[in-house]
């Protein structure tokens, strides 16, 4: 009787904070921890941290099986994923050995032949971020951002990523 109550009591708190905009990181390319998707009050722009569920494309399921996104609500079974905005519409990137936006290298942006497992990773290259895209990017060595996806649809932007209570390992 007890754990039964005590299960969906963990069951009514997980679905109180889902439905809160609540959500728990467990990827190292940001803080662990409980975090908050708050709703934009403006168009996201470069510098922006937010939610975004990625688009369900072979790539995706890929490393959705190798590990890189975790399972979730988005469309396909991925769970969304934190990045920074790094580039919009319109700006240009360079994905070779480091990141370069707009002819600026990126600090902290080099790109990774091999995973954590010694599989092939292949940077994206380059050209010009479309209108409705985003570039997006993670400081974390390991991140699996758009050095190796490219530009992906805003529409899968859930809202700005607030740090609620986090830990860096």
């Amino acid at each position: 009787m007890i754990i039964g109550c005590a299960g969906v009591l963990c069951l009514a708190l997980t679905l109180s904070g889902w439905l809160g905009g609540y959500r728990v990181n467990t990827t190292p390319s940001y803080p662990l921890g409980l975090w908050r998707i708050d709703m934009p009050d403006r168009p996201v722009q470069v510098g922006d941290r937010i939610f975004i569920c990625p688009p369900d494309t072979p790539m995706f399921r890929q490393a959705l099986r190798r590990g890189y996104l975790r399972f979730g609500l988005c469309k396909g079974g991925f769970g969304p994923m934190i990045k920074t905005v790094l580039a919009t519409g319109g700006q240009t990137f360079c994905v070779r050995d480091r990141v370069r936006i707009d002819g600026r290298q990126v600090d902290h942006s080099v790109v990774a032949r091999v995973d954590g497992a010694g599989r092939q990773l292949t940077a994206y290259g380059g050209g010009i971020v479309p209108e409705q895209d985003l570039f997006l990017y993670s400081a974390f060595k390991g991140s699996y951002d758009s050095r190796y996806f490219g530009p992906i649809s805003r529409t899968g932007v859930l809202g700005f990523a607030r740090e609620v209570l986090t830990d860096v390992p």
